[in-house]
């Protein structure tokens, strides 16, 4: 009999479509799969059975009277805990909003209910998405299904590690520095951060607003390119959603072919000191791409030096911000509100209650940025690194139609081990930040496995803005070629829990 759960979601799409099984079959694996495994992994804060059930049940009805299913009817997902979703907690990861439910769905989850996608629940993540490990959360962090003793990424390790446990086929993620990329390497799976713009903010819990992305996460290419234009497209209630047609991403993913392209190899990136094992499975990567027919060419980008440190103003400046609505008045945490305080002291004592120490530190950094003295020093200057990043891509793309790096500089780290240093934590973002401050299209691919702890590896694929289909178009024949010299590292030779 057919194990459901280690089905594509293009399979399990028509699987559903064709009679073979029933969504209700299809959801019910699935969370039995949650139910077998997720006490280990810890992936999910919320799990909607009964929601996830009814969805299933509609599909079903709906193939029942002859009515055209789409493309991803039926196929269970797990959604970032980041999204507001009615009726079911929202949390972003912290105490501030635990138990708060939301009367409204976020433009991504309604598109994802009208598509006939069957949401499995909230994934676990970083405070706020502030953190690359997951370590962040309020209620504790997610394992690594490769060794749950390792990080699963972050912002997003939720979504990740539901994936890679296979408790669901898709996922949503967020990536404001690269939370969808950086957890998609270091556990075998697809990330994709589509273009700013592309993929609508309505409803998606603010941290950084200039840089938030939410995106598909996937097993595979294609499974990420129907899910990215099931969710993406414009959106009037987002101000800063782009009003044009979605890139033929799917159309892309199946032709998956890179013969007379020009790939750039990103000078600054090539020369950082980072994993061996990491740099051994890019240079096959790059090796093969150059076999499989494109022209491969060394690029430089000088600025993107110093965009780590760049984000790292932007970034919590705008996140000082955006948490400032986080004052026990209207939602949520409320502590001291027992007539003995003022309303300025319950402010402050359910932000000393409800906030992490991560949240903490980048809303003080934030506030000191945008200060009254330090704001042209700090705010000011790292927004004339981030013009200088997008001139540094604008004149990339002249010459090659994408670029392509390491998505991280080391694999899956053990839990704790960064959690006194955030200078360390942070620069497991080196390589994901650049296209966050410009606005483009990157993906994150596996690429196979470190020789030293036989972690996955991932393949970064950065591409213009509104391009996004150049991502899948190289991602497919990257995923194809490893997939038929060595075996998918998901697919093929998936970790034991």
């Amino acid at each position: 009999m057919t194990d459901l759960t280690r089905l594509t979601a293009a399979q399990t799409a028509e699987a559903v479509a064709s009679g073979e099984s029933s969504a209700v079959e299809v959801a019910q694996a699935h969370l039995n799969r949650i139910d077998a495994v997720d006490e280990k992994v810890r992936a999910f804060l919320h799990v909607d059975r009964e929601g996830a059930l009814a969805a299933a049940r509609s599909v079903d009805e709906r193939r029942a009277r002859g009515e055209r299913l789409g493309p991803l009817a039926g196929v269970p997902l797990a959604l970032k805990d980041i999204f507001t979703t009615k009726g079911v907690p929202t949390t972003v990861g912290s105490r501030i909003l635990r138990g708060w439910v939301p009367p409204y769905d976020a433009t991504v989850t309604r598109r994802l209910k009208e598509a006939g996608v069957v949401i499995l629940g909230k994934t676990n993540m970083d405070e706020f998405a502030m953190g690359s490990s997951t370590e962040n959360s309020a209620f504790g962090p997610t394992g690594n299904p490769w060794d749950l003793t390792r990080i699963p990424g972050g912002s997003g390790g939720g979504s990740s590690a539901a994936l890679a446990s296979y408790q669901a086929p898709l996922a949503i993620g967020t990536d404001t520095g690269g939370s969808i990329r950086q957890p998609a390497a270091v556990t075998g799976t697809v990330g994709v951060k589509p273009t700013y713009g592309g993929v609508s903010r309505y409803g998606m819990v603010a941290f950084s607003s200039s840089l938030d992305q939410g995106g598909p996460c996937a097993r595979t290419v294609l499974d990420a390119a129907l899910l990215h234009e099931v969710m993406a497209g414009h959106d009037p209630l987002d101000s800063t959603s782009i009003d044009a047609p979605v890139p033929p991403v799917v159309e892309a993913a199946r032709r998956a072919d890179v013969r007379g392209m020009r790939i750039g190899v990103v000078k600054e990136f090539v020369g950082q000191d980072y994993q061996a094992g990491v740099k051994e499975r890019f240079t096959e990567a790059v090796e093969l791409l150059r076999e499989l027919g494109a022209e491969v060419l060394e690029i430089s980008c000088p600025s993107f030096t110093y965009a780590l440190p760049a984000y790292y103003l932007i970034a919590p400046s705008e996140a000082s911000s955006n948490l400032a609505r986080f004052d026990a008045m209207r939602y949520g945490l409320r502590v001291g509100d027992d007539g003995t305080h003022s309303a300025e002291e319950v402010t402050a004592l359910t932000r000393e209650a409800g906030f992490g120490p991560e949240v903490k530190r980048r809303i003080m950094l934030g506030t000191y940025a945008l200060s009254s003295g330090y704001y042209d020093a700090y705010y000011g200057q790292a927004q004339k690194v981030r013009t200088v990043v997008t001139r540094d891509f604008a004149a990339a793309f002249e010459q090659v139609d994408v670029l392509v790096s390491p998505t991280t500089p080391t694999t899956a780290f053990p839990i704790g081990e960064r959690v006194d240093d955030p200078m360390a934590m942070y620069l497991a973002d080196l390589f994901t930040i650049p296209a966050n401050l410009a606005g483009n299209a990157a993906m994150s691919v596996p690429c196979g496995l470190a020789r030293e702890d036989g972690l996955p590896v991932g393949l970064q694929i950065i591409a213009p803005t509104m391009a996004d289909d150049r991502l899948y178009r190289v991602g497919g024949a990257v995923e194809a070629a490893f997939t038929a010299r060595w075996g998918h590292p998901l697919l093929e030779e998936a970790p034991a829990l």
